[in-house]
């Protein structure tokens, strides 16, 4: 199947590029074939966000988003930053410029971009859901001419089933890359064009939210809270939300960087216990669970943004990193460098051109306020690798009292998966035991994250070398798959002769990618599992 341009992901960025491409389009009066793809059983079944958007990037997109029944319907009344001890609270007297919300909106990400599809569709957009993009195709010459689809219907044993239907080939004069962060494909293609020479590594984090049906003497429509401090200790990059939206529901989160270095530290079980503290804990009470999601984080910011264009293609939106940390919002720039992408494809196509690289889409980003937006948050990251009151007190200094005009930028070096210590040199961590109201185990999380995969396909969780967990990761590391997998995917189990093995539980996985970055010796490959796989979330 042939189109003009081909997108792979069908996120706000994704959508975004489309819709754009088929605005500018219709304005020079001429036509362009746009298709998207998108792994999900649905579209937005595979988006999860905490979310509080800046409407900046929409109101570009749609400037009459209110009337066309945009779904951002809790406007921000009230913003508080907490620092938690393990028993108190205090809250900060200095909210800076990157915690104040005022004009922006809490909403459910992945509602807003299934609106988003409704749009695309009304414009002439085809969009494939349950279709994952499974392989880059190449011109002789070595440009990007589209992606092909997986095979359906192959078994365990890599044999076609009754059931099997081949793969398409879907060409494209331009493929835009919008798989969110760490995407299977974004990722092949910076190391084959080698698009991060020069730049800091990339660095992540794992999101873990819960969705809360609560009390109405709790709820506070339009309360934005973002915490600091406990349950991490001073050393580790990481910080919670609760964001009350409408209908007498709370999104609660904790976000974690992967950078962390204790082996024995589970996100999972560190945000079951954030919910207990007692400034949070009375927000759930006579309240009821909805719904559980995690995500990785492109967290490493403008000095970690790889280069963006290859010939045939570019990356958007979180597959290449432009989400801002210091504010924790990255839908607003996915939309952005999806609109900024989708003019300057139109811009080639008008002109005849195919396969080259679309320099006008860095040039405009490089003028554009999100640039200005992610250079005033560059050093961000890079503080708080220095310990939290370090990177509170800098970022203060930074955002709040030079208002982001500081002369100086900060590096980084080390890759979140190097930065593991051997378990000799740690310390073990005791969870307490999930009290089934407040507190949960994994499996019940996942159940209710309406996670599925058919059963009998390939394991889409790969090792490159099966020696390694037992060796390397359970040896030096007291196996952190364990426990960095939201999940329960990865369990080791005694075989009969006494001797450890790696169990994949692939079944389980919600796609948050965490084990293809923190994985210590970068062993474990994430790759897309039959298209309709994964969780299906709503509301989140």
């Amino acid at each position: 199947m042939e189109y003009d341009v081909v997108i792979v992901g069908g996120g706000p960025a994704g959508l975004s590029a489309a819709i754009h491409l088929k605005q500018c389009a219709a304005a020079a009066g001429t036509e362009i074939s746009v298709c998207v793809l998108e792994k999900g059983a649905e579209i937005g079944a595979h988006v999860l966000s905490g979310a509080v958007m800046d409407p900046i990037a929409i109101q570009e997109l749609f400037p009459d988003w209110q009337a066309l029944g945009a779904p951002l319907h809790t406007p921000v009344t009230q913003d508080k930053l907490l620092i938690l001890s393990a028993n108190k609270a205090y809250a900060s007297p200095i909210i800076p410029d990157c915690f104040q919300n005022h004009g922006n909106y809490i909403i459910s990400l992945s509602n807003v971009v299934r609106w988003l599809g409704q749009q695309a569709e009304a414009l002439g957009v085809e969009i494939y859901p349950g279709f994952a993009a499974a392989e880059i195709l190449y011109t002789p010459a070595g440009a990007v001419r589209g992606v092909a689809t997986g095979n359906q219907g192959v078994g365990k044993d890599e044999q076609p089933t009754p059931h099997f239907q081949p793969g398409m080939e879907l060409l494209a004069k331009y493929t835009l890359f919008a798989e969110g962060a760490r995407g299977h494909l974004g990722k092949q293609l910076i190391a084959r064009y080698q698009l991060d020479d020069g730049r800091d590594p990339q660095s992540y984090a794992i999101g873990i939210k819960e969705l809360w049906q609560v009390d109405p003497a709790q709820h506070q429509p339009g309360l934005v809270i973002h915490t600091a401090g406990w349950p991490m200790d001073n050393q580790t990059y990481g910080g919670g939300f609760l964001y009350h939206l409408d209908n007498h529901q709370v999104a609660v989160g904790l976000v974690v960087g992967l950078d962390y270095a204790n082996p024995y530290l589970s996100p999972f079980e560190e945000f079951q216990r954030y919910k207990t503290h007692p400034a949070l804990r009375d927000t759930f009470t006579n309240g009821k669970r909805l719904a559980y999601g995690a995500r990785a984080i492109t967290a490493g910011g403008l000095l970690s943004l790889p280069k963006t264009i290859f010939p045939g293609g570019a990356l958007i939106g979180c597959d290449a990193g432009f989400l801002n940390a210091a504010r924790i919002k990255g839908s607003h720039a996915a939309i952005k460098t999806g609109m900024l992408a989708a003019q300057a494809c139109f811009e080639a196509l008008q002109t005849g051109r195919a396969y080259d690289e679309l320099q006008a889409y860095p040039d405009a980003f490089e003028k554009s306020w999100l640039h200005a937006e992610l250079h005033k948050a560059r050093n961000f990251k890079q503080w708080f690798k220095k310990g939290l009151y370090v990177g509170m007190a800098m970022t203060g200094i930074e955002q709040w009292l030079l208002k982001g005009k500081h002369p100086w930028t900060i590096h980084r070096h080390i890759a979140d998966h190097a930065c593991l210590k051997p378990a000799a040199a740690c310390s073990p961590i005791n969870y307490p035991k999930p009290d089934g109201k407040l507190t949960f185990d994994r499996l019940s999380s996942v159940f209710i994250s309406n996670t599925n995969h058919e059963e009998n396909q390939p394991a889409h969780l790969t090792l490159r070398d099966p020696a390694v967990p037992v060796a390397l990761n359970l040896a030096k590391f007291a196996g952190p798959e364990q426990r960095y997998c939201p999940a329960g995917v990865y369990e080791y189990v005694k075989q009969e002769n006494g001797d450890d093995r790696l169990q994949i539980n692939a079944q389980n996985c919600v796609h948050c990618k965490t084990c293809d970055i923190k994985d210590p010796g970068q062993n474990i490959v994430w790759v897309t599992p039959e298209g309709g796989g994964g969780p299906n979330y709503s509301g989140m």
